[in-house]
């Protein structure tokens, strides 16, 4: 069973690697998230360790001078857990952990406990402890497990394991028995949508920690659980909400992110379904956020696997409020990056040439918020004549923006 229980504060150092594939600026900004990803999940990073190598190496992810060094420091700083940014196999994660002799954890770990940290209603616990249970399968063997089990924190939540009792037949006769559970709330849900009337259903996608939740909230002037922090949502939580005298239903999702977990995009089908059956779908961006663009192109990706990119959506481009921008002086003939593109030549590029609506906005000021009422209610208006055109529903076309406020 997921423990709720608050972990107690631990410390952590960091490791990751510069590959071929993997440049040395690709790293830095997943070893950001991956530490915001561990204060999420409630430790402090106490040193990022970082090494070049053409690929992972198989029996240790690191090389093996670095991997003593990492011990060797872990060691004198009593450091508790070492946090890997990759999946690791589970020889590798056997051999780093007789090696060091702490808690060894990966992305993939780490994500999970979060996830179970956010798992409040009874079908979300059950999604995360068969992602849990899949993951855990094939790494069965690992030291630290019956001997820091009860101590609690990061990676320790879900279903446990004690000892010898907890073998393969068992882990396998849980995930059948969940998946079994799973069909059968999935069908209830299925049903839940299918009975939502005519309205058309629009949902709210994009990376974690994008302000999805806020906007949320301001649409439907409900009070949807809102934090800086990642996956603060993690139930699907559905509004009507009704822009003009137009009704319609708004979703908010889980939060996306790079390397996300195929457990998770498997245990958490039915949540993805409501992106899938969506009519429309808000993506929102935290432009403030230096690797937004990567953000875009990774949830992107997540909709083509779900195969959800084809649906019609509107991109809405969030905080705006926050975005700053380094400005270069006339002199400076280095070539510039991101920092010091201003919000008004982002708007130039190619957001400008995008084939969906766009809009800038700030979710916590309301900043722009006529501009992004009217596009939702035009293209809800749109699909909803084409998809219920028998409809009895008078609508009323907008005569100014004012009106959009109401």
């Amino acid at each position: 069973m997921i423990e709720n229980k608050e972990h107690q504060y631990e410390t952590a150092v960091l490791v990751g690697l510069i590959t071929q594939n993997q440049s040395e600026d690709k790293l830095i900004e997943y070893m950001d998230e991956l530490e915001f990803l561990a204060f999420t999940a409630g430790a402090s990073v106490d040193k990022r360790f970082t090494q070049r190598l053409t690929q992972p190496d198989s029996k240790t992810f690191v090389g093996k001078g670095k991997m003593e060094e990492i011990r060797d420091y872990v060691k004198e700083q009593k450091i508790g857990t070492v946090i890997f940014d990759d999946e690791l196999s589970p020889s590798q994660l056997k051999n780093l952990e007789r090696e060091m002799e702490v808690k060894v954890l990966d992305r993939t770990n780490l994500i999970l406990d979060i996830f179970a940290q956010r798992a409040q209603t009874s079908y979300a616990r059950t999604q995360v402890e068969l992602a849990q249970y899949q993951y855990l399968l094939p790494r069965l063997t690992r030291m630290w497990t019956h001997l820091e089990r009860q101590k609690g924190g990061i990676g320790m939540r879900g279903p446990g394991e004690t000892e010898i009792e907890t073998d393969r037949r068992i882990i396998r006769d849980r995930i059948t028995l969940l998946k079994d559970k799973l069909k059968v709330i999935d069908k209830q849900m299925g049903t839940q949508r299918n009975n939502r009337g005519k309205m058309v259903r629009t949902a709210l996608v994009g990376y974690t920690n994008v302000g999805k939740s806020t906007l949320m909230n301001a649409l439907s002037k409900s009070d949807v659980f809102a934090e800086n922090k990642l996956f603060a949502t993690l139930d699907t939580t559905v509004r009507k909400v009704v822009i003009g005298n137009l009704p319609f239903l708004l979703t908010d999702t889980v939060g996306f992110i790079r390397k996300l977990p195929t457990q998770l995009v498997e245990s958490f089908k039915s949540t993805l379904d409501e992106v899938r059956e969506a009519d429309l779908l808000i993506h929102v961006v935290d432009i403030s956020h230096e690797s937004f663009e990567d953000h875009v192109n990774s949830v992107n990706e997540i909709l083509q696997e779900i195969d959800a990119h084809q649906k019609p959506m509107i991109m809405v481009f969030n905080k705006i409020d926050d975005f700053s921008y380094e400005k270069k002086d006339e002199d400076d003939l280095t070539p510039g990056s991101n920092k010091n593109i201003s919000l008004e030549e982002w708007m130039k590029t190619w957001m400008a040439k995008s084939k969906f609506p766009t809009v800038f906005i700030s979710a916590l000021t309301k900043e722009n918020f006529p501009e992004m009422k009217k596009m939702i209610y035009d293209e809800v208006h749109r699909i909803h004549i084409s998809r219920f055109p028998y409809n009895d529903l008078l609508f009323e076309y907008f005569e100014d923006e004012e009106e959009i406020n109401e």
